[in-house]
């Protein structure tokens, strides 16, 4: 095509513009993506040189917009794929790492050693109530000892196992 042809084809895009933009967005689904691929041609057109003769100037605007904006579609959607993965790599890791792992270890021999200096009643009060869930009505009943008393043991034994877990801890 000559340099004349190709001003033309430039001068019928500007006046055909609004119609070209709305059958694009119709077939687009998107006003948007129907603006920025004709903005896509335009620059397009400003550098297109060749030989090549055009039979329909104004299917070929339109096919080239449409080309563009399919393009471009595609190439979001593989960003868009990049952006899921690179955030899936990124994201934290919730299980706990190796120190982590011998702390809660150490937290758990600690633990198991003050359970083991505790009273009997008061081993058996604790366990009932925090690990089994045993209401300390029940417990009471179990052991004939008042809900009271039960209360007292419960918080003697948790006030024990506090203390050693943070003496341990300075």
């Amino acid at each position: 095509m000559t340099e004349t042809a190709w001003s033309a084809l430039r001068q019928m895009f500007v006046h055909r513009y609004g119609e070209l933009c709305a059958q694009l967005a119709r077939r687009l689904n998107s006003e948007e993506l129907a603006r920025e691929a004709l903005h896509d041609t335009w620059l397009h057109l400003r550098q297109k040189q060749g030989s090549e003769g055009i039979h329909n100037p104004a299917g070929y605007l339109l096919r080239t917009a449409f080309n563009i904006a399919i393009d471009e579609r595609r190439r979001a959607a593989r960003s868009a794929r990049w952006i899921e993965v690179d955030a899936f790599l990124d994201a934290a890791d919730d299980s706990p790492g190796p120190a982590r792992i011998v702390e809660a270890q150490q937290d758990m021999e600690l633990l198991r050693q003050a359970l083991e200096e505790l009273t009997p009643r008061r081993r058996l009060i604790l366990l009932a109530s925090r690990v089994e869930g045993t209401p300390l009505r029940q417990i009471a009943d179990d052991l004939g000892l008042s809900r009271r008393m039960v209360d007292m043991e419960l918080r003697r034994a948790l006030r024990h196992c506090a203390m050693r877990l943070r003496r341990a801890g300075k």
